[in-house]
């Protein structure tokens, strides 16, 4: 009797793990690429074809150029990567608090600015274009992880974020977005070289 149950709730459990441990659904892969997409083509277009002296024009003491925004992407990417990847050896089962319209909100808003933790500010990139061939690189394996990637995103929590490892992925894209909203203030100066 004692092992009928025991084989019972191991069957449960592997059942329920099952359940609980679901892929993508169509529509949410679709959406996350469509996004990362999106923004990789707005930086590339951004940052693509600006004088030496438009990239390193600075603002205001203090604030970013464009080129250290850029260096900025490059310098995060791996972090956020490995961030998704820590969060997908964690516990499965879990359940995001935060919604995806905050995250997709986080893209937009700039209101709220933020100051980069130390592990994370440009480290010096020089030239904009081995800037965008890495920026691509790392933009492809997210996406290829993406579209084939049957983890369970939903059921993993990003603890710096606390959210799912689905909306994790969607922040980096939406971050990217922040950053691309950042480049076009910056070009948007009234100081800003017209070369």
């Amino acid at each position: 009797m004692f092992r009928t149950a025991v084989s019972a709730t191991v069957l449960w459990l592997l059942f329920i793990g099952t359940v609980v441990a679901a892929p993508l659904t169509d529509q949410e892969r679709q959406r996350l690429i469509a996004h990362l997409n999106m923004t990789e083509g707005w930086l590339i277009d951004e940052v693509s074809g600006l004088s030496a002296e438009q990239l390193a024009y600075r603002r205001a003491p203090g604030t970013w150029t464009i080129l250290e925004v850029m260096d900025h992407l490059l310098v995060v990417g791996p972090i956020y990567w490995q961030d998704l990847q820590d969060a997908l050896k964690g516990p499965g089962g879990q359940s995001s608090p935060a919604k995806d319209a905050d995250i997709l909100w986080y893209g937009i808003d700039r209101t709220n600015r933020e100051t980069a933790i130390p592990s994370e500010v440009p480290k010096g990139l020089k030239d904009v274009r081995a800037g965008v061939e890495a920026h691509r690189k790392l933009h492809a394996r997210l996406i290829e992880y993406v579209k084939a990637t049957k983890d369970d995103l939903r059921g993993h929590i990003v603890k710096r974020q606390s959210c799912d490892a689905y909306q994790w992925a969607l922040l980096i894209s939406t971050h990217e977005q922040r950053h691309v909203l950042q480049i076009r203030e910056i070009k948007s100066d009234a100081g800003f070289p017209k070369k």
